[in-house]
């Protein structure tokens, strides 16, 4: 009896080991501000999120609260125009803060973790359709995209490049007197090719990205303006090529 239970508790541990093995991370958007008051607790989920190895976490800042009394040191126009192109795919309303975007397929408040973790365990158990990856030679990167079913439109190809952490002193605003600490701080995004259903690959400089001061890199291949996520890949730029 004891020796089938040893034998069932093993096998169960073995399946649930695969089980993790094979879940793919799941892409995880917060568009946040510094001039949010809501948003702390948004910012300390996605700290946690960052540390989670079936999550791919990017904090996004966006600049339409720029106009309470603090600009935003780490936002950009650009992120503000991903988020809005979120809300017209999604067919939202408008923009908030702070808002989670999981896959470019679901959405919510991003303090409401309860309703957060259900839809990233439900994208979880799908997978993404084309294979991403990153190779290290030390001095460039190389993104290797896979090949797929032909889109209607091409798809793009997205580099986001992220500082590891961020921290703020807010002097102005609804946030005034704190410190804040962003983490996976979007401090790059930008275009780096099309994909219409072949395999490609992109090669990248390193070197220049860490003397620009960021610390990982995330790719993304996604339909449209704001569409659902294809493939997603993430490296450790401070990592070297020998890191797992």
């Amino acid at each position: 009896m004891l020796l089938r239970l040893v034998m069932a508790l093993t096998l169960g541990l073995s399946l649930a080991s695969a089980a993790r093995a094979d879940t793919r991370p799941v892409v995880v958007e917060l568009f946040t501000s510094q001039g949010c008051s809501s948003c702390p607790k948004a910012d300390a989920y996605l700290r946690e999120l960052a540390g989670r190895d079936d999550v791919i976490a990017l904090s996004f800042a966006v600049d339409y609260w720029d106009f309470l009394g603090w600009k935003d040191t780490l936002a950009s126009p650009a992120f503000t125009k991903r988020q809005r192109a979120y809300a017209r795919a999604l067919d939202l309303s408008g923009v908030y803060t702070p808002q989670i975007v999981v896959d470019g397929i679901a959405e919510g408040v991003g303090s409401r973790r309860a309703a957060i973790e259900q839809h990233i365990a439900k994208q979880s158990a799908t997978p993404l359709p084309v294979p991403l990856h990153f190779t290290d030679d030390g001095a460039t990167l190389t993104l290797h995209v896979g090949a797929g079913a032909a889109p209607e439109r091409a798809a793009t190809l997205w580099l986001v490049r992220y500082a590891k952490e961020e921290s703020v002193e807010i002097r102005r605003g609804e946030n005034r007197g704190k410190t804040m600490t962003y983490t996976h701080a979007v401090r790059g995004l930008m275009p780096v090719g099309m994909w219409e259903g072949s395999a490609t690959t992109v090669t990248l400089p390193k070197t220049e990205m860490l003397m620009q001061g960021y610390e990982g890199c995330v790719a993304l291949l996604q339909m449209r303006d704001g569409g659902p996520i294809l493939g997603a890949a993430r490296i450790d730029l401070a990592a070297g090529p020998d890191a797992p």
